[in-house]
């Protein structure tokens, strides 16, 4: 895999690229956000993954991290010694995929690299084409934002059909209760929780299928798909 390290400090960078190399890690440093950006051109460049330092010399981390996500997907593992739950919620709204704190163990960095690329790698229990996601007998047809259960149409709002698209993009990979409120709902996880297991219950009545969507106590919930 290809992974795009941002870090100033050369000495930091040296030490961990020799470590990510030698668990088959194809490491491109970037010292600034800028030659952070310009990496990443055209679309991703081919990167898996963006480690990316928050103290950076040139332009704050965040608002590198808001840049990149502008211009591709690429997962985003955000490094800092920033530990409080406010720093890492604002790295969640701007498009970060996970946040990890210094001092870091090695090997959960490499355990949240590994789980942030799967994440984004296509899964085959779902195939998907340009009119949307089809897992077993529900059919979400992303254009026309219409979902569908054995051929009958199931009306949901807004917010409840971005839910479902959202779990339904990665089947089997379970999305934080903060990454879902900040890609569906667009704000802070704060005072949203009442919320967002209001639409997983409204979901679950709607489409008759109450087993679809898992919660996982303590962490978010995420969508088992059917079996043929």
């Amino acid at each position: 895999m290809r992974l795009l390290l941002v870090e100033d400090d050369n000495h930091v960078a040296a030490a961990l690229s020799a470590v990510l190399a030698r668990h088959g890690f194809d490491v491109t440093h970037a010292r600034s956000g800028e030659e952070a950006l310009q990496a990443l051109v055209p679309e991703g460049n081919g990167f898996g993954v963006v480690l990316l330092d928050l103290g950076l010399p040139d332009q704050d981390g965040y608002e590198v991290c808001g840049k990149i996500r502008k211009r591709t997907s690429t997962p985003v593992i955000m490094v800092t010694a920033r530990s409080d739950v406010r720093s890492r919620i604002h790295g969640l709204n701007l498009g970060a995929d996970d946040y990890v704190v210094k001092p870091y163990d090695t090997g959960e960095l490499l355990a949240r690299i590994h789980a942030v690329a799967r994440r984004r790698a296509p899964d085959e229990t779902a195939s998907s084409g340009d009119s949307g996601l089809r897992l077993g007998s529900v059919l979400i047809e992303l254009p026309t934002r219409q979902v569908s259960v054995d051929g009958s149409v199931v009306q949901l709002t807004r917010k409840e059909f971005d839910l479902l698209a959202l779990l339904a993009q990665r089947p089997g990979v379970v999305f934080r209760r903060e990454q879902i409120i900040s890609e569906v709902w667009r704000t802070s996880w704060e005072g949203t929780g009442r919320t967002l297991e209001v639409h997983v219950a409204s979901l679950r009545s709607k489409l008759r299928m109450p087993a679809l969507i898992e919660t996982v106590r303590g962490v978010g919930y995420r969508l088992v798909a059917p079996t043929p």
